[in-house]
């Protein structure tokens, strides 16, 4: 029996002979009914979609304000680069560091790797280094917290309206849909469907030639 064929459980490990599902069908385990595989129509071209727009919005999130503070006469807007370059001037350089990576550095590499991934298959081609960023995208994604960073940024924005005139600007509004987005993304991108699209298209190379 041929291994792409084959589906292993990642809860109990046993073996199933992968099923031919219709569209939006869900896999089973037989032993442990956990679920084995979904079979998403056109998955790749949405991830593609999401990711090209989600790296819109990334740019728009950390090129515009994410609030205005007014206070005394005094008005100041704060970026996300911003906001860790202030955090790095009070000596807190851990939780700045963290900030950068949880909310800027992670985000753009996933993108990235999807884009990368994603686009140049669309056009029929294979860059070198897939596998490498296909690596680095399942490693990144555990690190990507824009959602905590919203949580956050609104507890802080409800208690600093107390103090002062805070006013939400356009990349608050940014970070919340890229947040959308990045999840969509990555809930599309189907790996067994991405390599086996990419062996088909080696194979077409390999014949051309």
């Amino acid at each position: 029996m041929q291994l792409e064929k084959l589906l292993v459980c990642n809860q109990c490990d046993l073996m199933h002979q992968k099923p031919i599902l219709e569209a939006g069908a869900t896999a089973y385990c037989s032993r442990c009914a956990n679920i084995l595989y979904r079979f998403k129509p056109f998955g790749l071209r949405k991830s593609l979609a999401y990711a090209m727009t989600a790296a819109s919005l990334f740019l728009i999130s950390n090129l515009f304000p994410i609030v205005t503070i007014s206070t005394q006469g005094l008005i100041n807007s704060a970026t996300l680069l911003k906001a860790i370059h202030t955090l790095i001037q009070d000596d807190m350089w851990i939780i700045a560091i963290l900030v950068f990576i949880t909310t800027f550095l992670m985000p753009a590499l996933e993108i990235g790797a999807l884009i990368y991934l994603l686009l140049p298959l669309r056009m029929g081609r294979i860059l070198p280094g897939a596998s490498i960023a296909f690596r680095l995208l399942c490693v990144v994604k555990y690190w990507v917290m824009v959602e905590v960073f919203i949580m956050g940024l609104l507890v802080t924005i409800t208690k600093l309206t107390a103090f002062a005139s805070v006013k939400p600007d356009i990349a608050l509004g940014s970070f919340a849909l890229l947040m959308l987005f990045i999840t969509a993304a990555v809930s599309n991108f189907d790996s067994r469907v991405f390599w086996s699209e990419m062996e088909k298209l080696q194979g077409n190379q390999a014949d051309s030639i």
